[in-house]
């Protein structure tokens, strides 16, 4: 299950015990929706595993600005509440899947 990652929630989650996979989207762009469905899936199936989050760009312009997102989307994969990977613009499952395992 995703969720909505704001300005408020985030340092929470980027402390839990469990990984972030936060995506940094906004509702204009066609790259994101393109790899919405795919990170819902991937949600789903990693749930209780990762903590898979969306982030508006627009709603929540300071961490957007803090992680320097200047493409979306972009992935970031946090690990013990360090950014350990990246992916920027629409891949593919096979790729954003490679990523999740690498968390765990």
């Amino acid at each position: 299950m995703e969720v909505t990652i704001t300005n408020e929630n985030f340092a929470s989650l980027k402390a839990g015990d469990l990984p972030l996979v936060v995506d940094f989207w906004a509702t204009w762009c066609g790259p994101c929706r393109m790899v919405a469905p795919i990170i819902a899936e991937l949600a789903e199936q990693y749930d209780g595993q990762i903590v898979v989050g969306k982030c508006d760009v627009e709603e929540n312009e300071d961490l957007a600005a803090e992680f320097g997102i200047r493409n979306i989307p972009t992935i970031l994969f946090f690990k013990n509440g360090e950014v350990v990977d990246k992916l920027i613009g629409a891949q593919s499952k096979d790729k954003f899947d490679a990523k999740f395992k690498a968390l765990l």
